[in-house]
């Protein structure tokens, strides 16, 4: 788990990149990188208010370690105050 201070969602990352999808962190915030497709599915989820997973990684490897989760939260009391 990593706490950030803003995210940012990139969809510009082509399928021939060999990548699901890439994260990484820049400054105190966290970038995104994300295909087209993906990026559509991320603003609808979005606008329904549903959560949404990404999984990062490589396309070939079965081995994948990384998710971003974009969770909905009812309760504010559990999220970072900053």
């Amino acid at each position: 788990v990593t706490g950030v201070s803003f995210v940012v969602f990139n969809g510009a990352l082509k399928a021939s990149s060999g990548f699901l999808a890439k994260s990484s962190i820049v400054e105190d915030g966290l970038m995104v990188q994300i295909t087209p497709e993906t990026m559509e599915s991320l603003r609808q989820a979005l606008r329904d208010k549903k959560d949404f997973k990404i999984t990062c990684g490589k396309t070939d490897t079965g081995d994948i370690k990384e998710y971003v989760d974009v969770c909905w939260v009812e309760n504010e009391e559990k999220t970072d105050k900053r």
